[in-house]
């Protein structure tokens, strides 16, 4: 006997254990909601009208708590890393080899276009020039002295002398042009304006063809580059500004607008390569630099509920809704979600009192109530939950039927 009874002491501990970490059952907990129920509807019906019961028991309201629907626009919020370069960018390239002559090539110096930056030794090219312009000068001079005699007319200058004249004077401009082009070629000239880099080019060094020389950098504006996911796609048409920092200026933000973006997805990574746009005015920002670009976009006001208030069965996902007291079931479409607020599609009015606890326990058509309005009821002297009053309502409940007091 002493065994039996502490297996039962043992079980009943374990019990009040589980209980007390994960709760009461539910099958526990109904049996003993209907138990309570039913005996406090004996008991209202006992006392009569008069004391408060109701009339043949009754069911009580389910205590829920709600919240507003409330229409919140959502904010799509992408992050991304990237890298920027000037809005132009050149390299000055030698066209031809030969000596240097002269250098301008002094580092973070800003230059326009068409400067001169490197002189390359061209005796040679000026000398072929001026042999060419000679030539031409010849040609030249032998056209019009046939011309002249043919108007005088002349029947020496015949038509096939007159075009072999001609065609002489063309050979020799052609040639005048190609000495000028050499020539030219010796002085490296600045392609665009913008600031140069560093050169280790000095005077004396022999360069050759397609050595490059220095770069320029137009860094009036900035484009940096970075990859966004696949997802991005949907919003990159209707996004026209990004915020990007960077560790050099901590703190800061900048501006900038999307130019461009590729056409199609990377086939390893799955993600757009685009480009966005920031203004350098000032030059306080360098190519190079790493960028943390944050690109923002806000929908139309959606309804948006606690995650709390979202049910869901084999019909799909909905939410509960306080119908003059009542409880009614309404459909939803989850959109998006984020921490503890969902934002669904709905047909619900901004403003309706959305279950946002207690939902599991309702069924269509059920009475609900929330804490504030019991607590309401209880201090006019409403009947509390299980038809019992307070004050003197309360005693007059429980005496039994022919009581003298």
């Amino acid at each position: 006997m002493r065994r039996l009874f502490s297996v039962i002491f043992s079980v009943v501990i374990l019990f009040a254990i589980y209980a007390a970490v994960f709760g009461m059952p539910d099958r526990v907990t109904s049996a003993l909601n209907l138990e309570t129920a039913e005996a406090q509807g004996d008991q209202a019906a006992a006392a009569g009208p008069a004391a408060g019961g109701r009339p043949g028991g009754g069911s009580r309201a389910t205590t829920v708590m709600t919240t507003p629907l409330e229409l919140q626009p959502f904010e799509v919020v992408l992050n991304a890393l990237g890298t920027a370069v000037a809005l132009r960018s050149a390299d000055v390239v030698s066209d031809t080899a030969g000596e240097v002559t002269q250098v301008n090539l002094s580092a973070n110096t800003t230059v326009a276009a068409g400067d001169v930056l490197v002189q390359l030794d061209a005796r040679t090219q000026t000398l072929d020039l001026e042999i060419a312009q000679a030539q031409l000068d010849q040609a030249n001079e032998t056209v019009a002295r046939y011309d002249r005699l043919r108007a005088s007319g002349n029947s020496t200058v015949t038509d096939v002398t007159l075009s072999d004249a001609r065609i002489a004077q063309r050979l020799a401009e052609a040639n005048v042009g190609l000495a000028q082009v050499a020539l030219d070629d010796r002085t490296l000239r600045a392609p665009i304006a913008g600031k140069l880099g560093l050169s280790d080019i000095e005077v004396g060094d022999q360069l050759s063809a397609n050595d490059v020389v220095v770069t320029i950098d137009n860094d009036e504006a900035l484009l940096v580059e970075f990859e966004l996911p696949e997802r991005a796609i949907g919003i990159l048409q209707d996004v026209q500004t990004v915020v990007a920092s960077t560790p050099s200026f901590t703190g800061r933000n900048f501006e900038g607008e999307v130019v461009s973006f590729d056409s199609r997805l990377d086939d390893v990574t799955r993600s757009v390569t685009v480009k966005a746009r920031i203004d350098n005015a000032s030059g306080e920002l360098w190519p190079g630099m790493t960028f943390a670009v944050r690109i923002l976009q806000e929908s139309d006001p959606l309804p948006a509920v606690p995650a709390t208030a979202i049910t869901w069965s084999r019909a799909g996902s909905s939410v509960w809704i306080d119908a003059d007291g009542k409880a009614e079931q309404v459909a939803v479409t989850i959109l998006y979600r984020r921490d503890s607020t969902v934002w669904i599609d709905a047909d619900i009015a901004a403003g309706t009192a959305v279950i946002s606890e207690g939902a599991q326990k309702l069924r269509a058509g059920a009475a609900i109530t929330t804490p504030d309005a019991v607590r309401s009821g209880a201090r006019d002297g409403a009947p509390r939950e299980g038809g019992a009053r307070v004050g003197a309502d309360a005693s007059a409940q429980t005496a039994p039927a022919g009581d003298p007091t």
